[in-house]
């Protein structure tokens, strides 16, 4: 009896010392996970504030006269030599006429965007019968204007400390007071590709870019990353041949990707002469990168069907192939696309392997084909971070935006894929 009550007592004992260690782990996890969540909320909390203010631009009202003598000096219209500036240069001396001298005029000019000039090239392409009329146009402003409208740009500093002078300031304000000022939702952003200026430097290369990449990641990798885990799983030998097959998977896995960049660039644009800055070559060199997770992917989904699916398929009398893809490749399928999109979504924020390709090069236009020169997204949040104007930096966060945006997309499709089609037995 005595030893009966002295092991209760070791055992309770026990227990209050138990009981305080497992409430300390309890308070170091909830405190590790509150300073993840922390660290997440000062991330995109910093990410939004200084990538809003990308997503609006500051134009300009100006009473455009499209002048037939400027334009059309000798009776024929040239849409590649017409002088459209001087049309705008005309509609900032009409808004401003106290402006005089050279040096103040080129100030003045300043204020507005280069991409004006194209702009009223582009309406006069598209309708000649403008000619000789006068039109109220909203135009791009500069983006030092545009900083300074945003209040990213304190104009109170000294005119040396600032790239706006006092002159410029003074305009500016009046073109405010007018309304002649205003903040417009910023299209360009989504609309153009990239530009040496700020304001009207956009992301739609680079996206295009990015969906040729992808679509030639995933026609290549899902299906032979599918092929390579089925033959692994259910075909291949147990020797030491697969063996060291599946170690070099795993390791390939944890490969750097800037491997894989020199990986590309010796075979596919050395070697196999394919262009450079082509989509094509850089949806293979991440071919190449996510080929393991995929694989890795999805032999793990295969494993996690049941042996008694394979045993009564075989039982019926079913072969091994009509095993496989009867009753095994429909289970697994959740679980594959899942590693798939999950390799997309690496993919898609990669960069390092595509510098090594040449995907770094200032690239303005779209890109219409797999064989078109062009960017990434990560390429060209790379680019814009690196570029000394101020204006970029905000180019820089919103395009953050819109990859993390796709991101979460990719990964939101993942998980509604693999709840639909989950089966459970």
């Amino acid at each position: 009896m005595s030893t009966e009550l002295t092991t209760r007592q070791k055992v309770e004992a026990g227990l209050a010392r138990r009981r305080r260690k497992e409430f300390t782990f309890r308070l170091v996890g909830m405190f590790a996970t509150a300073v993840g969540i922390l660290f997440l909320v000062i991330f995109f909390a910093t990410l939004l504030g200084k990538g809003s203010s990308a997503f609006s631009q500051t134009f300009l009202q100006l009473n455009v006269e499209f002048n037939e003598d400027v334009l059309a000096p000798n009776g024929e219209l040239d849409l590649i030599y017409a002088d459209f500036d001087g049309l705008i240069r005309t509609a900032l001396l009409n808004e401003l006429p106290d402006v005089s001298g050279r040096g103040e005029r080129r100030e003045l000019y300043r204020l507005v965007s280069i991409g004006a000039g194209y702009q009223i090239q582009e309406m006069i392409a598209q309708n000649s019968e403008l000619m000789g009329t006068t039109q109220s146009i909203w135009v791009p402003v500069s983006a030092n204007v545009d900083m300074l409208m945003k209040g990213n740009i304190d104009a109170s500093l000294d005119e040396s400390l600032r790239p706006l002078s006092d002159w410029q300031i003074g305009w500016i304000n009046k073109l405010d007071q007018a309304g002649r000022l205003d903040k417009k939702f910023n299209t360009a952003l989504f609309t153009n590709g990239d530009s040496r200026e700020p304001e009207l430097a956009g992301i739609k290369g680079a996206t295009m870019g990015s969906f040729f990449m992808l679509v030639v990641t995933i026609a290549l990798s899902f299906p032979i990353g599918v092929a390579a885990a089925i033959y692994l799983e259910e075909f291949a030998p147990k020797n030491r041949w697969s063996d060291l097959i599946e170690v070099n998977i795993n390791n390939l896995a944890a490969v750097p990707s800037i491997v894989f960049g020199l990986l590309g660039l010796a075979v596919f644009i050395n070697w196999m002469a394919l262009p450079r800055s082509a989509p094509l070559v850089g949806g293979l060199v991440l071919t190449l990168l996510t080929l393991p997770v995929i694989i890795i992917a999805s032999r793990a989904a295969i494993k996690a069907v049941p042996p008694s699916i394979r045993e009564a398929a075989l039982g019926l009398g079913a072969s091994q192939m009509q095993v496989v893809f009867h009753h095994v490749l429909p289970l697994a399928m959740p679980g594959m696309l899942t590693g798939a999109i999950i390799g997309m979504s690496r993919a898609l924020g990669e960069s390092a392997p595509l510098l090594m390709i040449g995907m770094i090069a200032f690239v303005v236009d779209v890109p219409g084909s797999f064989t078109d020169p062009s960017t990434a997204l990560p390429v060209q949040i790379y680019l814009w971070a690196d570029s000394p104007e101020r204006a970029f930096a905000e180019r820089t966060s919103a395009a953050i935006i819109v990859l993390l945006g796709f991101l979460l997309l990719m990964n939101l499709t993942a998980v509604i894929i693999r709840k639909r089609m989950e089966r459970k037995w």
